[in-house]
């Protein structure tokens, strides 16, 4: 019912994409989501070169399905990290943090199918000239780095505004939310926070225990004085982030402040002084499950609110 041009570019089952989250998103969780059905990605971020390989490698032991790398373009690595990409025949990249044209035509010779992350119409038209085989609409309801405009307002604006597919991300996590993208004119979705709480997700499990707690309005978006706004769930470094912001702190101040934060967070589990990102919807996760069980729960319930709607209103 929902198989679309994105299942069909991808190789995939269902229209979901894990978000390609810097420590947070390895091999493991890339795998497992491709093997229920989704696209799998690796984030390469933080990665150097011959820890990508690995990560590739480690993956394919586990899946024989499709999976994807996530390329973020202003790694200090990131013309080896493509090297590597092309080397090992990944299928799908999806890049952030700038635009991959440089890059595309040695993506294209190689037959990787390049979907960018996108926070505006703007970037979402040039990214299809440049070769896009799809786009990735993210409104400022996701966790981490984010843009200034909502997935409801985004999304069907990239979608009037370009001919190839467009996956919804930002505030997505059940099937109400998988639905609504679709009503809004996409073809598939994009979830971080959502696979985050999986069984399969090795962040620490402090960082878990703090999601499950988590209200709708516990998220909170600082750096925006440094032109890099990041949302992520309040705590003393999140504070300390809006102290300088208010004093007047120079930008270099404000970003020393942010070095580390992620990784102590995700690995050591220092869930006050690191940095916790998360989506808003956050508020609405409780529990972890399996990625099978949170892809076939977002299917089920997309198709069981279209037949409900149906009866209510089709005749």
């Amino acid at each position: 019912m929902f198989r679309t041009r994105v299942c069909d570019i991808c190789e995939i089952e269902y229209p979901i994409f894990q978000g390609g989250m810097a420590w947070v998103s390895d091999y493991y969780l890339a795998a497992s989501v491709s093997e229920a059905g989704g696209l799998g990605i690796i984030a390469a971020g933080h990665l150097t070169p011959e820890e990508l390989r690995e990560q590739i490698k480690k993956a394919r032991e586990m899946t024989s399905k499709t999976f994807g790398v996530n390329l973020m373009l202003m790694s200090p690595y990131i013309d080896d990290i493509v090297k590597v990409v092309i080397e090992e025949k990944v299928k799908v990249v999806t890049t952030g943090a700038g635009s991959p044209g440089k890059y595309m035509k040695a993506f294209k010779e190689a037959g990787i199918k390049v979907i960018p992350v996108v926070a505006s119409v703007s970037l979402a038209k040039r990214m299809e000239r440049e070769g896009a085989d799809a786009i990735i609409a993210e409104g400022m309801e996701s966790g981490g780095h984010i843009g200034d405009i909502t997935t409801m307002v985004l999304v069907p604006q990239v979608v009037d505004a370009v001919s190839i597919p467009v996956i919804a991300a930002g505030g997505i996590a059940d099937g109400r939310g998988f639905l609504a993208a679709f009503c809004l004119g996409a073809e598939g979705v994009q979830m971080g926070t959502r696979f985050v709480l999986s069984k399969e997700c090795r962040v620490h499990q402090n960082w878990k225990e703090v999601y499950k707690k988590a209200k709708d309005r516990d998220t909170v978006v600082t750096g925006v004085t440094t032109g890099h706004p990041v949302r992520a769930i309040r705590n003393k470094l999140t504070r300390k982030f809006e102290e300088l912001e208010r004093s007047g702190a120079s930008k270099e101040e404000i970003e020393r402040l942010g070095i580390g934060a992620l990784k102590k967070a995700a690995l050591e589990g220092d869930v006050e002084w690191g940095s916790v990102m998360a989506g808003q919807i956050v508020g609405m996760l409780d529990k972890e499950m399996s990625v099978k069980e949170i892809i076939d729960s977002i299917m089920n319930e997309a198709v069981e609110l279209l037949r409900k709607l149906y009866m209510e209103h089709g005749r």
